[in-house]
């Protein structure tokens, strides 16, 4: 800070110092107004962003569910470029204005995670004042938290068991070894519990894993990794028929499935797989069973694998017009509801190339359906079903009525010919949810599950044989099933591959999911170990 001695002595002199520095401030001043408008811009488009992937997010119909990941992926982009460029007006702001901290006036702090745990950082205060001496009285204290990234570390566990003798009767004694899933093994549970859900539900490739692992300092071979999970796939295998028994035994299911490239022995060519998908979740028609997805794989899309594996269901079937489906539906055992968003898909993409007032209208009827949904969303079935008799089932009669009325006029060429008669062509399995309070309008909730396969085909490519595949289908049902229930997957697996090895075959239920859930560790998060000295 200037103590004066610099100061000119001339009055003129110090004026004209004191009007540069007037004009300097108002320089000043108008960038640092041009960088508050700059940010405010940034802010409000921010906002629009994520207000508009969180609508796409939330779309259960319109485009194909690939194309819309795109757009999404295109929005995040677009959302990630603008909150780097307001990181760089926080930081020019700050400087404009002499803060001591950058942006620490126009970023808002949010709320850290309670369960998170805090290393605290005193900084100690001088005992004297540094004017005059005197001790200095303590009046609080200010309190500020910033998140930090402790990075995932390697440890090696040693188990050391002693050995001793009796001095009396030459007894040997010696605690036993506790149970490993892989014997002789240098993989304990928490590393093949990392693996299987960095490949399937974080989609990281093997070789990939391998590499991050190297820049540890630590040699993870894939072949070895290969063997884990191929061994690990076998170790749940009593589990995840398990999930199967429990997902199949639902009143309702929701079924999909979707290709999978798989690599063909040899010739090094690809040939296509399918991955089906069976969802059990009637948590929005109140039920509190726990759900559940599970996950078949085949080598091709023939109709007797989900006979097969729907033998003995017996309720109603949420799924698209497959026709490997209709001999579930000839025996009356099982119902099938069909999906209004495939149906309004049809009408959404002939609108949006040639929009009309009659597509408008149709599809403002169907979006009165959906808004009665969202209402009675996790309602008992019986309150679902008045409401929908009362408000859904009359919208569907007035729509039927339209759809045939314009149909009359129209060319049998007409892409609008084509949206309704797919609709008329399965109206009964259309107006199925509003005869029954536990059926859903879509099929959304095994769209969701797919999902991960479609991350899962962008990184892997394809499936290395049929039996790949399967292992694909037994951890995606494991790990979704988790997902479902809000259970960490590593930590499930962790637990599940330490304990099954010695767990009764006849109790493997104990080992689902849910059941598991109250065993496993609270959202909390351990100090990390002490360096060693």
């Amino acid at each position: 800070m200037s103590n004066g001695a610099d100061l000119p002595d001339d009055v003129q002199a110090l004026q004209a110092l004191v009007l540069a520095q007037r004009a300097s401030l108002a320089e000043q001043g108008g960038e640092i107004e041009r960088l508050q408008r700059d940010m405010a811009e940034r802010d409000i488009e921010i906002e629009r962003l994520k207000a508009q992937i969180d609508k796409l997010k939330r779309m259960h119909f319109g485009r194909k569910s690939e194309q819309l990941d795109r757009q999404i992926a295109r929005l995040e982009t677009e959302l990630e470029e603008l909150a780097a460029g307001r990181g760089v007006a926080d930081v020019r702001h700050a400087r404009a204005s002499q803060a001591n901290t950058p942006g620490s006036s126009t970023s808002p702090k949010e709320a850290l995670p309670p369960h998170l745990w805090r290393e605290e950082h005193v900084l100690e205060l001088e005992p004297s004042c540094p004017l005059c001496g005197n001790s200095m009285q303590l009046l609080g204290e200010d309190i500020s938290e910033q998140l930090a990234r402790v990075a995932a570390a390697f440890k090696v566990i040693r188990t050391i068991r002693p050995k001793a003798v009796c001095t009396g009767c030459a007894q040997f004694s010696q605690p036993p070894m506790p149970g490993l899933p892989i014997e002789r093994s240098i993989a304990h549970p928490s590393l093949l519990a990392d693996i299987l859900v960095s490949k399937y539900a974080d989609h990281t490739p093997l070789y990939r894993q391998s590499e991050i692992a190297a820049r540890d300092g630590v040699t993870l071979d894939r072949a070895s990794m290969g063997r884990w999970v191929g061994q690990c796939e076998e170790l749940c295998r009593p589990l995840t028929e398990a999930l199967r028994r429990y997902t199949i035994a639902g009143t309702k299911l929701h079924a999909d499935d979707t290709p999978i490239p798989v690599l063909s022995p040899g010739n090094k060519k690809t040939r296509t797989g399918r991955l089906w998908v069976y969802v059990r979740d009637d948590r929005r028609s109140g039920s509190r069973e726990p759900a559940s997805v599970w996950f078949d794989y085949s080598s091709d899309r023939k109709g007797v694998h989900p006979q097969t594996r729907l033998a003995g269901f017996e309720g109603i079937l949420q799924a698209d017009g497959y026709d490997g489906f209709k001999e579930l539906y000839a025996t009356g055992k099982v119902r099938h509801a069909a999906c209004w968003d495939h149906a309004r898909r049809r009408y959404f993409e002939i609108h949006a190339s040639t929009p009309t007032d009659s597509t408008l209208e149709l599809l403002e009827m169907i979006g009165e359906l959906y808004s009665i949904e969202a209402d009675i969303r996790g309602k008992p079935a019986a309150e679902r079903l008045r409401v929908r008799q009362e408000k859904s089932k009359p919208l569907l009669i007035a729509f039927e009525t339209k759809i045939k009325t314009r149909l009359a006029t129209l060319s049998r060429k007409s892409e609008l010919t084509g949206a309704i008669n797919y609709s008329l062509n399965r109206w009964a399995e259309l107006m199925l949810f509003c005869d029954d309070g536990q059926a859903e309008i879509s099929n959304i909730l095994a769209e969701n599950a797919l999902r991960c396969v479609s991350l899962g085909r962008k990184n892997f490519m394809f499936a290395g044989s049929d039996s790949g595949g399967e292992r694909a289908a037994a951890m995606y049902g494991l790990i979704g099933t988790c997902k479902l229930n809000g259970i960490n997957p590593r930590a499930y697996l962790e637990y599940v591959l330490t304990h099954i090895a010695d767990h009764k075959i006849n109790r493997i239920e104990e080992l689902l999911p849910w059941n598991v859930a109250p065993r496993l560790p609270r959202k909390t998060s351990p100090p990390p170990p002490a360096s060693a000295s």
